[in-house]
């Protein structure tokens, strides 16, 4: 476990040292060969690795309301950005530490307790925004490009890690976590080193990119303003350490005031216009007379408050422990719609499906038809022994939102908890809608393997484990379980087929880990 949690802290000192940046307005290097470093190819294969290790050691947090914002917050920055055809993912961290960060592929990670600190949507743009443009401008490339000549003491610091924990002494722990740290000392330097010269662009550039979208300039100031304000009041111990996002990303005075006389600008000289790629006149199917507004109008400031809330519980270390938060935090006076709202998601998680409901009512009065009070209403209406109840509001958000991902996860969730055959063909009709785009998707595919075992189709069942397997950072065991599924008799034609091009697939992975002595722990023991 220790070697582990060593090899996580290696790979994101690895990832971090592809994409954060410092200071300096310097302009790119028109002549880089950072271009060449990593085909397009090379970049996203490396970023899939790299979001299904952190899957696999259970850093990401897979929920799909808050998956739902965070990619349509971040690809409506991307479609604004320098570089509009540039590919984007955008998950989320449960750490609630402040920090986010950028690597190669447009894989850009966010923690919950960035948008925790946040006061607005528009301050999570404004990070990013900054994010974003440490893409398009080319640095997360470069700074692996200037990376390359400490690959090997890197290399060499982890290898010694895993030869030393493999020794089996009773000391080989605490040495192997200490030939990570230098390891991690390496990476870290040449991140401090290297990387300063880009942050100033990456502000200007970001700045720029989240007006052109609709939100407001001035946030990302406002956003340093309060990572500042963080960082002179954490001191004491680890917990109270200054957050990751400072330490990679130094906030200071003329940082701000910059950001600040960079939005005033853009306020002056109007360029906080969103170009749209195409407008309405270059249709020739619709008449020259009518006009549609494509520009993003702003935040939601109702939303971005279920989100952040959302996010305290689901970070949280139980439900239990959330409960406590907010009753904390209603002892100090009346809690907010946003409050209340992750107090009845807290409950739900908890399994009080009546507390839930009681705190939803009220605010469904206030906002009647919000999908998201509407799904939680739903599950407590579960919760608390009343499906027929809960499936009628199910049912209605199905027709009005028939390929919404979360609606359909969670009425499939709820449908799940039955355990019985009805609920499962059922949950099965729900998921189907959504299996052509969910093939990078490990919480559908759980989902969706779960369903199909209820309904009693056990060969679609073991097909959705395996790539759930997979797409969570365990290819070998992916294989595995397809393998022997493929020695099943009742396979038909068509079920063959698919079983045997995922094999296909997922081999070559599976030989070149263990090429390099790397085997699942778990079939190993087995």
């Amino acid at each position: 476990m220790r070697l582990t949690v060593a090899v996580a802290a290696l790979m994101f000192a690895v990832a971090s040292m592809c994409a954060p940046a410092q200071e300096g307005a310097r302009l790119p290097d028109i002549g880089s060969s950072a271009g060449t470093v990593l085909s397009p190819a090379d970049q996203k294969a490396y970023g899939q690795m790299m979001l299904s290790q952190l899957r696999n050691y259970d850093y990401i947090l897979e929920d799909p309301l808050v998956d739902a914002w965070l990619r349509g917050l971040g690809n409506r920055l991307a479609a604004a950005s320098d570089d509009p055809r540039q590919d984007f993912t955008f998950f989320m961290m449960k750490d609630r530490q402040v920090n986010a960060f950028a690597t190669v592929g447009g894989y850009v990670g966010v923690n919950a307790g960035l948008v925790l600190v946040a006061d607005t949507e528009d301050e999570v743009a404004g990070v990013l925004g900054h994010e974003i443009a440490h893409v398009t401008q080319s640095h997360v490339l470069r700074s692996v490009e200037r990376a390359q000549r400490d690959s090997v003491p890197i290399l060499l610091a982890m290898l010694g890690a895993i030869a030393i924990a493999q020794s089996g002494s009773s000391s080989s722990g605490d040495a192997a976590m200490a030939a990570m740290a230098s390891a991690q000392g390496i990476a870290a330097q040449r991140q401090i080193n290297y990387t300063r010269s880009n942050e100033s662009e990456a502000d200007r550039i970001g700045i720029r990119t989240m007006a052109r979208s609709g939100y407001d300039p001035l946030a990302m100031a406002q956003m340093f303003e309060r990572m500042q304000a963080l960082e002179r009041s954490n001191q004491g111990g680890e917990k109270e350490r200054t957050p990751d996002y400072l330490r990679s990303h130094p906030v200071n005075t003329t940082r701000i005031a910059e950001a600040k006389q960079r939005a005033a600008k853009m306020e002056e000289s109007g360029d906080t216009r969103f170009t749209p790629a195409y407008t309405t006149s270059d249709n020739p199917l619709l008449p020259s007379s009518l006009q549609i507004s494509t520009a993003p109008s702003g935040s939601d400031s109702v939303q971005f408050g279920w989100v952040r809330e959302r996010l305290r519980v689901l970070s949280a270390n139980t439900p239990t422990a959330a409960i406590n938060e907010y009753e904390r935090m209603r002892r100090s006076g009346e809690l907010t719609a946003a409050q209340r709202y992750g107090l009845a998601h807290a409950h739900l998680l908890a399994g009080h499906g009546a507390e839930a409901a009681k705190e939803l009512v009220p605010l469904l009065a206030k906002y009647p038809g919000d999908s998201w009070l509407l799904l939680a209403m739903a599950q407590s209406r579960a919760r608390a022994g009343d499906p027929a109840a809960a499936d009628a509001i199910f049912e209605d958000l199905l027709a009005r939102m028939p390929r919404n991902r979360a609606v359909a996860l969670t009425y499939a969730g709820v449908l799940a908890e039955r355990n019985n055959a009805a609920a499962g063909k059922r949950a099965q009709d729900v998921l189907r809608p959504q299996l052509a785009s969910a093939s990078d998707d490990p919480l559908f595919q759980s989902t969706f393997a779960r369903v199909n075992e209820i309904a009693g189709d056990s060969i679609r069942a073991g097909e959705a484990w395996a790539e759930a397997a997979y797409l969570n950072g365990r290819p070998e065991r992916a294989l595995v379980q397809l393998n022997n599924l493929k020695k099943r008799s009742d396979l038909d034609y068509y079920a063959r087929a698919r079983i045997d091009a995922r094999i296909a697939a997922i081999t070559p992975s599976v030989l070149e880990l263990r090429r390099q002595g790397v085997r699942d722990p778990d079939l190993d023991r087995q």
